[in-house]
């Protein structure tokens, strides 16, 4: 059983994501918002201040140094563009980011934001610091909502209100970064607070995939944010044809929402299941792209009271991902208000845990972060609403 990328599959996920596409990254005064644009699009937007196509990449050269190594968000602060071009860059153009409207912390040292952007959507992006060294992951928000419905998640139960551009989504990591004072950026693996990317926030990253490549390629560029790829870990509930892309073009880590071993609960639970069931994403996941011990494919589980954390299960997991270079990352149920779930015992979690690690898996228990400020794994929501996009 296969799912590969058609061309009437990829024009049917195209069009899905067209109908919510972000708004132009313009300004009210006409200005646009340079982060985000690929180095092509940079140097052809700066046309308009540039005698020709020549000075314009060497301004782009120049502005990509400023934007994304330097963290710089004035022109008037750029020291090797003379200040007659700074004057007219400033006319034209800005270097956003998006507004944090809250900023809390946990107990824990987790911290939350919740970024508005220039429509008035907003997206919550979270920094989890690691507990034994000086760094840690920011888990950024692909959309405002979530195109999926899964039963167990926050995020789930607020439809989807648009996808985030590139500029939006590497903005919320820049932000970030502004936040704990990371510029420029570290060279190579020097440490590095703000050291790994997660794509685990608000959405589904692969119905939103180009510009979540957009940003990652942005992120990744070893003359500006320079993260390794390694250091990037994208997670999916099991868009199996974007899988297959995202391996090819980006290589990222990849983290899979799985949840379920048996196809009528995970259709219960993960509703896309329906579309894509367990074997087509398990094939997909033996096919990713640089899977190997060194690089394991992360299968993401929630615990459930009584759904889906008997020994039976467990042992129905060894069997699925038999081969596949893996672990297994046991999450227990973070409550949100409203849920109908419970989260499952910790005697029960430690009996599912041996089991998996008793046929060679890696399978540690999360710890949950930052649930105090509803900031841990599943809990993720914000109040905007597609009303007020269509009021906008």
């Amino acid at each position: 059983m296969t799912a590969t990328l058609t061309p009437a599959e990829a024009a049917r996920i195209e069009a899905k994501s067209a109908l919510f596409a972000p708004p132009p990254a313009v300004e009210p005064d006409g200005r646009r918002d340079l982060v985000g644009l690929p180095r092509d699009q940079l140097a052809e937007a700066l046309l308009v201040v540039c005698a020709d196509e020549r000075e314009a990449r060497l301004r782009a050269k120049q502005l990509w140094h400023w934007i994304y190594h330097q963290g710089c968000r004035d022109f008037a602060r750029m020291s090797t563009i003379a200040k007659p071009m700074q004057a007219r860059l400033a006319d034209h153009f800005v270097i956003g980011r998006p507004e944090a409207r809250t900023d809390q912390r946990s107990a824990d040292g987790t911290r939350k934001w919740l970024f508005r952007f220039r429509d008035g959507q907003e997206a919550e992006t979270v920094y989890i610091p690691d507990r034994e060294e000086d760094r840690g992951s920011v888990c950024l928000s692909s959309q405002v909502g979530c195109t999926l419905t899964c039963r167990f998640c926050h995020t789930g139960t607020q439809t989807l209100v648009r996808n985030l551009g590139a500029g939006e989504i590497v903005g919320q990591f820049m932000a970030a970064r502004d936040a704990y004072g990371e510029w420029p950026s570290p060279k190579g693996e020097a440490p590095r607070l703000l050291s790994n990317i997660v794509l685990m926030g608000m959405g589904e990253p692969l119905y939103n995939y180009e510009n979540v490549a957009q940003a990652m390629r942005i992120a990744m560029d070893g003359e500006g944010i320079g993260l390794s790829r390694r250091r990037i870990t994208l997670s999916t509930s099991g868009v199996v044809p974007m899988m297959d892309r995202c391996g090819a073009e980006l290589g990222v880590n990849l983290a899979v929402s799985l949840h379920a071993v048996r196809d009528e609960l995970r259709d219960e639970l993960v509703p896309l299941n329906r579309k894509y069931p367990l074997a087509m994403l398990l094939e997909a996941c033996r096919r990713y792209p640089g899977a190997s011990n060194a690089r394991r494919i992360t299968f993401e589980y929630v615990m459930l009271k009584g759904v889906n954390d008997s020994e039976a299960d467990a042992r129905e997991l060894v069997r699925l991902i038999h081969g596949i270079p893996a672990k297994v990352n046991l999450i227990p149920f973070n409550p949100w208000p409203g849920s109908r779930f419970e989260t499952s015992p910790a005697s029960a979690i430690r009996r599912f845990a041996e089991i998996v690690m008793a046929a060679g898996y890696a399978s540690p228990i999360r710890s949950p972060r930052g649930r105090d400020i509803l900031a841990a794994c599943g809990q993720l929501r914000t109040a905007s609403q597609r009303a007020r996009r269509a009021a906008a």
